[in-house]
């Protein structure tokens, strides 16, 4: 079991709160490693939201090889983050040379490019650094989006979060998820660690997906390149997501019809039943099995949590215009909102998705059961 904390908030956090929230339920992590994922950032980067952002680790050598790749394909820097590791080392935390966190100004000649085409670009420009990377073992790359920053290392979240000063002032964001890392089905890998991204989607789960191997045989069936990595049983449901919204058109609410489809009454009751039988039927390769909590968020900035059937593993979002929480548990909750009124807590059942828009300004429940808002 891992330990999952997101937080969407008007006024920018640092994630050191995160850290700290998942130092609380400590108890269900390992310390084995840690997950950052930031979207809507402040300080600097809140003038140049355009820019795409690369965050990684790089090797002293890794980095020449990036200059000379990004400059050769016309990319500017715009504003730089290093974090340098402290001379200093901690017990079971890999020696890093740099992390890094660079936006760019874009090549001139992608000018006029709709968001589409930049997305698309941006996205396999992602994976040849990473190709590149794990040829020589001198860079792994997390993210290459514009308004988004990922981090992930070995070790205890909130131990990392100090050792990298992550609690500065030009490192805040609206849009925190963070997770601690039970190390459970592999030899431990940054590129399986929790949260996941592919163009703009970002998910992360705590528990077992074990009809892992039929879904990415689906989704590597799907020409789209994104679908690809597959280092935890769990990125499926970041690409899953994307599938959903971007190849199917449909909304966040459809998601829980693909990954944990109605049966019986349910579905032969439901007002959308045609069409909801259709989708269970084509996109059955994508039928997940549990037990999951998925938090995840989108491009608009909304953020949700889905439960699978079983129901397993524990989650909870609570909080109060302005700001909410979704948590593993409630003392995450307690340890960061402790003011809101714990009556409007929820813990979504296995219909449920609950999701806080970009306003931030309730919870919004979505059933399974319910008439679906998107629809061709």
């Amino acid at each position: 079991m891992c330990r999952l904390f997101a937080l969407t908030s008007e006024t920018p956090q640092s994630p050191m709160i995160a850290l700290e929230a998942l130092d609380v339920m400590r108890e269900g992590h390992d310390g084995s490693g840690v997950g950052l994922f930031l979207r809507d950032l402040a300080g600097p980067f809140e003038d140049i939201k355009e820019s795409p952002i690369l965050s990684g680790i790089f090797t002293t050598e890794g980095l020449k090889r990036l200059d000379t790749f990004m400059m050769n394909l016309g990319f500017m820097t715009k504003f730089k983050l290093s974090i340098k590791a402290p001379k200093e080392m901690i017990h079971g935390v890999p020696t890093r040379d740099v992390y890094l966190i660079r936006a760019y100004e874009y090549p001139s000649e992608w000018e006029g490019l709709s968001f589409e085409e930049l997305g698309g670009k941006l996205m396999r420009i992602r994976l040849q650094l990473r190709e590149m990377g794990q040829e020589k073992e001198d860079m792994i790359v997390f993210s290459f989006w514009p308004d988004v920053i990922m981090l992930k290392e070995i070790g205890d979240p909130l131990t990392i979060g100090h050792y990298l000063g992550l609690d500065r002032k030009d490192l805040k964001a609206r849009v925190i998820m963070a997770q601690g890392r039970q190390n459970t089905n592999y030899a431990i890998n940054l590129y399986a660690c929790h949260p996941f991204f592919v163009e703009g989607f970002s998910t992360m789960t705590n528990g077992e997906n074990t009809a892992f191997v039929p879904i990415k045989e689906y989704l590597m069936s799907r020409g789209f390149p994104g679908y690809t990595g597959f280092q935890s049983d769990s990125e499926v449901f970041t690409h899953i997501l994307h599938y959903t919204i971007k190849k199917l058109g449909l909304g966040v609410d459809s998601y829980k019809h693909i990954i944990t489809p109605l049966q019986g009454e349910d579905l032969e009751d439901h007002p959308s039943a045609e069409f909801l039988k259709q989708l269970k039927q084509t996109c059955r390769r994508m039928i997940i099995d549990g037990p999951n909590c998925v938090i995840g968020c989108l491009p608009d900035h909304s953020v949700f949590m889905a439960q699978d059937r079983k129901k397993l593993r524990p989650g909870v979002v609570g909080g109060h215009p302005g700001c909410y929480a979704f948590s593993s548990e409630i003392c995450g909750l307690d340890a960061v909102i402790p003011e809101r009124d714990k009556s409007k807590d929820f813990q979504p059942m296995y219909l449920d998705t609950v999701i806080v828009g970009p306003d931030r300004q309730e919870i919004t429940i979505c059933q399974q059961t319910d008439p679906l808002h998107h629809q061709h």
